[in-house]
């Protein structure tokens, strides 16, 4: 069987700050308070809810592998989680990755292995300039 993945583009934003220890994400708001220091990036053009069926059950197993991969600017930094049954990728604002065994509607991967404070300081300062980013989503089945 064959990988699966889902792209999400959004942009960064002057409030980027990128300090939350346990989680990332990305939030198709337009806009971006300094309170937000897990979110990398706005006006992303997809959300949860509008990924693939097929990727959403992929993704829905303790043991699935989920990847992804962030490129802002040159530099790519990647980010290891796992599936859950208790996904549902229902969020239409936000997805989230946490380092975490929390789920709600937003998650996208529980137990990664960095969180917005563990990214590439050089990623995170492009992201503050308002680069465009690319995250990647890929399962592996």
């Amino acid at each position: 069987m064959s990988d699966l993945s889902e792209t999400i583009r959004a942009r960064g934003h002057e409030h980027v700050s990128a300090q939350h220890t346990s989680t990332l994400e990305l939030t198709s708001d337009d806009w971006l308070t300094p309170a937000g220091d897990c979110i990398l990036a706005i006006e992303a053009d997809r959300t949860p809810s509008t990924f693939a069926d097929e990727f959403k059950r992929a993704c829905a197993h303790a043991n699935a592998t989920i990847q992804i991969t962030l490129e802002a600017d040159g530099h790519t930094e990647t980010i290891i989680g796992r599936g859950d049954p208790e996904l549902t990728f229902e969020g239409d604002r936000s997805a989230v990755a946490r380092t975490s065994d929390y789920v709600d509607d937003r998650t996208i991967a529980v137990g990664t292995d960095k969180a917005a404070a563990d990214l590439n300081r050089d990623l995170v300062a492009a992201l503050s300039n308002g680069a465009p980013l690319t995250a990647t989503l890929t399962v592996e089945r």
